[in-house]
């Protein structure tokens, strides 16, 4: 053993002195023993780790077993780290070490790598590194992660628990981090994620966190190291661009709509003046007829109304799971009345379509886009055809549309158009590239199209032949559960009759008030109206009994219905309020945050629906109102 270990191997006394060793001083360090015995230890350490090697003897001297690393010098003049382990034996302490040389010198220099990263990372703004250390569950972080995710910089670069690391992780977006970091622990290669930071001012940082997780000979993870990238800035940008994106769809919307508007304008009209007409005579015998014609034109004004403010909405809708078809389907009038007469649309629908995790008001607007520039591409008219199907990709067929292998759905829009050149379609996803003359496009449609697609895991693709038209490929990821069902027609309230509960009604058009009032007082309740908040306040600091107040949000006269409504529960804090509104649903009232108690409800309601609301919010607790 002594004769035959790669390790060093000594006996020293308590003066330093070497007494005995064995022949792998020679073969480590290139000395013979008699060159070593008889001689005083520091002969040979190098002078900085003198006193170390000094207080390495006391402790010994002290009876007690003890680590240390030195320096040696080598005899070609070179130096050597030695790693020793040594217990104390009489007078004598006998040490084994091993030459550590080349693990340290890889140690100093990742060390000097990792502080030139992060010198280079401190040059951009917004760029940090963090590590995950899977043995004591601790992520550590340098200052720029620490102020991206508002941690105590001290505490980060020390080690903070997961748990901590994360506390501010959107709820919405933990699940997701979850899977990603479960997964990244079981498999090697690189791994990316975008999610939502809350800081404690309630304000929302876009991280991209991108990692890579070691592991060690035995394939068990031992740690991951990554960059926090703030994307703040470009999400805001992202926004603005989304949002000129949909204001140019508007834009070729607006002649169309006004056309329709007429149309329909012009349906209920006629006939309620057809209807009043028959009254005057007495001729009541198809008065329903009248009746359900003006009713179906107001409903399909109400439909464009509804569509239009869905798109035109700033805000950007959390994804959900989503029927694309039937999302499809919904809006096809509105595809026809945008692409006008000179196209004919035709939808093909794959049958059991799989359901998509998506923001269905974005997939809405990269259709309307896609059937636009078809159009535009079709300058003496043609068919467009949008049609959906299900895709699995192999890892070949992936490869070639830059996708993880799996299962997509696809939604295609073809048009018998111009076509493009193979330089046009290069350049087709770029912002503001536009092919179309000055004025007439600021070339943000295929850019934002390509930009929701990569957010929803999915790739855009474009086959084209010049004179031959233009298809155009949405692939986005299936989505294993089942799509959210649609929106049902309101039924006809059957809520029982009221028992005389009171009613403050706040709206300055009358003939809305006068609706509420007439419809209310059909179901039981008694109605008190206000034209504006002022006067509608003075009635709650009277000492009237009120069980609800309906007030609409755009009121006149420098109060708004939340205004009035916050006013309201300041008098009477379990008040329910019901606001309607003819604005975006989750704009209108504090990008939709209401308290508990309150409920919002979206012109044009029928009053059926209306007398349904009423009875479902005077019948609740405030709670769950």
């Amino acid at each position: 053993m002594w004769d035959t270990s790669p390790d060093l191997l000594v006996a020293v006394d308590f003066n330093g002195m070497f007494r005995r060793v064995n022949p792998a001083w020679t073969t480590v360090l290139g000395y013979e023993p008699d060159e070593l015995i008889g001689h005083h230890v520091n002969e040979f350490v190098v002078p900085n780790d003198h006193d170390k090697t000094v207080d390495a003897y006391e402790t010994a001297a002290a009876g007690n077993q003890l680590r240390i690393e030195n320096r040696y010098r080598h005899k070609d003049g070179s130096n050597r780290t030695i790693s020793w382990v040594a217990a104390p034996a009489g007078d004598i302490t006998y040490a084994t070490g091993r030459d550590v040389t080349a693990e340290r010198e890889m140690e100093a220099r990742l060390h000097d790598e990792q502080d030139f990263a992060r010198l280079a990372l401190s040059a951009v703004g917004g760029v940090g590194v963090w590590t995950y250390d899977v043995a004591t569950d601790l992520f550590f972080c340098d200052a720029a992660v620490s102020a991206l995710y508002a941690l105590d910089p001290e505490r980060g670069a020390a080690g903070l628990p997961r748990e901590e690391f994360l506390a501010n992780v959107h709820p919405q977006d933990r699940i997701s981090l979850q899977k990603t970091m479960s997964g990244g622990l079981q498999r090697s290669g690189d791994l990316e994620l975008e999610y939502r930071l809350v800081h404690p001012d309630g304000s929302i940082r876009w991280v991209l966190s991108r990692g890579h997780t070691y592991f060690d000979e035995n394939g068990k993870p031992v740690r991951r190291t990554g960059v926090g990238v703030d994307m703040t800035g470009q999400r805001q940008i992202e926004d603005q661009l989304r949002q000129a994106q949909k204001m140019e769809a508007v834009g070729q919307l607006t002649g169309g709509l006004a056309h329709d508007f007429n149309n329909l304008l012009t349906g209920m009209m006629g006939n309620l003046e057809l209807l009043q007409l028959r009254l005057e005579r007495g001729k009541l015998d198809d008065a329903e007829r009248f009746i359900n014609a003006a009713q179906g034109a107001g409903r399909r004004a109400a439909s464009l109304t509804q569509r239009l403010l869905a798109f035109s909405r700033r805000q950007t809708l959390d994804p959900k799971p989503t029927d694309v078809n039937r999302l499809i389907a919904g809006m096809e009038d509105l595809l026809r009345r945008t692409v006008g007469s000179t196209a004919n649309i035709e939808v093909v629908g794959a049958a059991g379509l799989w359901p998509a995790m998506i923001d269905a008001t974005q997939l809405e607007s990269a259709i309307l886009n896609l059937c636009i520039n078809a159009r535009d591409a079709m300058p003496e008219g043609g068919r467009i055809t949008i049609d959906t199907a299900n895709t699995s990709l192999d890892d070949r067929a992936a490869l070639e549309r830059d996708l993880p292998p799996g299962q997509y759905l696809s939604v295609c829009v073809t048009d018998t158009g111009t076509g493009m050149s193979p330089a046009t379609i290069e350049r087709a996803f770029e912002p503001f590239y536009t092919t179309k003359p000055i004025g007439q496009g600021t070339g943000l449609g295929l850019s934002m199209i390509y930009g929701f697609a990569r957010q929803s895991g999915g790739q855009v693709r474009i086959s084209s032949e010049l004179g031959q038209g233009t298809t155009i490929c949405i692939y986005l990821p299936r989505y294993a559960g089942d799509a959210l069902p649609s929106d049902q027609e309101e039924a006809i309230a059957t809520a029982a009759l009221a028992s005389g509960e009171t009613i403050l009604v706040v709206d300055d058009e009358a003939t809305i008030r006068h609706l509420i009032d007439e419809v209310l007082d059909e179901q039981g309740y008694t109605v008190i109206g206000a034209a504006d908040g002022a006067a509608g306040i003075k009635v709650l600091q009277s000492g009237a009994k009120i069980e609800l107040l309906i007030t609409d949000v755009g009121l006149p006269n420098g109060m708004n219905g939340r205004q009035v409504a916050d006013a309201a529960r300041s008098l009477r804090p379990d008040l329910k309020v019901l606001f309607i509104t003819g604005y975006a649903e989750n704009a209108a009232v504090g990008n939709g945050h209401l308290e508990p108690g309150m409920a919002l409800l979206t012109k044009p309601f029928t009053m059926q629906g209306l007398a349904a609301k009423v009875a479902e919010m005077i019948g609740s607790s405030p709670s769950s109102a």
